[in-house]
């Protein structure tokens, strides 16, 4: 018991402001895009040749979408992590002199070096994927190369080190481009990119132990009932475009079969529905669309 403690033990990140970060990344907006999906394929829900029950597939859809996510969080992280160190973290959006867009996943300057980082969370891609991760890696490289930057150390970096399908692959690229652009890159996984950055330890003692820790804390599955907590569910969805509500209340087999579930005490309904009252008063230009969304969601809340 007293290993585990330890393990938790964060020296440098602050756990409730990370976990914070973590939290908003991953889980917000959760109930807008199960609320959008619905409403744009209830098919995938509620169709007859599926194998899934529509709870079934509401936790199975909400449960990919926070594991897309978490890349996006643990993003975060690794800044948080750099910045510890003194590391300046630089703009990440670039616009190419092509007009192309950029987005760097990470991207540092410190003692006169600028510091390059490819992140995902695992090398588990396909042929496709990790080819266009190449060539988007390469169109970066180029970027930095002709804004002048000199001492440049670049790296593509899996969080996840149990994972390695491609990398083969990726040592004998990483090969080529040394040798073309004359420039250092490596091929990280895990801890290996903290130790080539003289942060030892910083893997084990504060992003693993942040890990199990916050891991320990989630839920066995996600939260489908919206009526949980109805006016933060209110505040999430009240200003979702109309059509998006219209086709939501239109479909029958969704009001019957999803609306039971994810809107048992229909309190975020009644809440939705006294909305819509008041803009179809005070909203002169859309008011005939707030009505119409009125007597739609009124029926839907007298079918089950």
């Amino acid at each position: 018991m007293n290993i585990e403690r330890r393990s938790y033990q964060l020296n440098k990140l602050n756990y409730v402001e990370i976990k914070a970060l973590f939290d908003k990344k991953i889980f917000e907006d959760g109930k807008v895009d199960l609320i959008e999906k619905l409403s744009k394929y209830p098919s995938r829900y509620v169709g007859l040749f599926r194998p899934t029950k529509p709870y079934t597939k509401m936790i199975q859809n909400i449960t990919q979408s926070h594991e897309i996510k978490f890349g996006g969080a643990f993003e975060l992280l690794i800044r948080k992590c750099f910045e510890l160190y003194g590391y300046t973290c630089l703009g990440r959006d670039y616009t190419l002199s092509n007009d192309d867009k950029v987005n760097f996943d990470q991207l540092f300057s410190k003692n006169e070096r600028v510091i390059f980082i490819e992140q995902k969370v695992r090398d588990d891609h396909d042929s496709t994927k990790k080819r266009g991760q190449m060539e988007n890696f390469e169109k970066k490289l180029n970027f930095l190369i002709e804004k002048g930057y000199k001492n440049i150390s670049s790296y593509i970096y899996f969080i996840d080190p149990d994972l390695s399908k491609n990398k083969n692959y990726y040592a004998a690229e990483i090969e080529k481009f040394k040798v073309f652009y004359n420039t250092k890159i490596d091929l990280c996984y895990g801890d290996e990119l903290f130790i080539k950055e003289n942060m030892d330890g910083l893997w084990s003692d504060e992003i693993i132990s942040f890990l199990r820790r916050w891991r320990d804390e989630l839920p066995n599955l996600p939260e489908i009932n919206f009526d949980i907590n109805p006016q933060e569910t209110f505040d999430e969805i009240k200003d979702l475009p109309i059509p998006v509500f219209r086709g939501l209340f239109d479909n029958e087999d969704v009001v019957k079969l999803i609306f039971p579930i994810i809107f048992p005490n229909k309190t975020s309904l009644k809440l939705l529905l006294d909305y819509f009252e008041k803009q179809s008063i005070s909203n002169i230009r859309q008011a005939p669309l707030y009505e119409g969304l009125l007597r739609k969601l009124t029926a839907a809340m007298q079918a089950y």
